[in-house]
């Protein structure tokens, strides 16, 4: 039993698996600081100051404080709930640098990888009934057609 895993996780696809989830890990770290300190503050500032993380809609006060809250943390402390619209959309613009980064890694991956060699060529057409005919046929199987002197 013992042999039979670790034959499982000595296979590469497990290993190859294993590092792709910690480095897509760590990636998402990258990728969620790049979209909340690099990306939203600009987009926010053109907004007219707008704080995406704080953008949320009171859904039933908390029974702590009355609305209204400064901030989502202040909402959250006294209990509300709340609709968190600005969080989803930071979520948002996360998943779609992610994606469109894993879309530039698998078409340069593709792009570096072996080229498709062109199939050989097996078959010809007859030059009279134009049947496909095996390349080194001299006598047409549909036609009858001697091909011995055409190449």
């Amino acid at each position: 039993m013992l042999k039979g895993f670790r034959d499982f996780v000595m296979r590469g696809n497990v290993i190859d698996l294993a590092v792709a989830v910690i480095i897509g890990a760590a990636f998402t770290k990258i990728v969620n600081s790049l979209v909340e300190d690099i990306i939203m503050p600009p987009i926010g500032l053109l907004l007219g100051n707008v704080d995406f993380s704080n953008l949320f809609v009171v859904l039933k006060d908390g029974t702590k404080a009355a609305a209204p809250y400064a901030t989502l943390a202040e909402a959250k402390a006294a209990g509300a709930v709340t609709l968190n619209y600005g969080l989803f959309f930071s979520t948002v613009v996360t998943f779609l640098i992610v994606a469109f980064v894993v879309y530039l890694l698998v078409r340069s991956v593709t792009r570096l990888g072996p080229k498709k060699a062109d199939a050989p060529v097996t078959a010809k057409d007859c030059p009279y009934c134009l049947s496909k005919i095996p390349i080194k046929a001299t006598k047409c199987a549909f036609c009858t057609a001697d091909l011995s002197g055409r190449a």
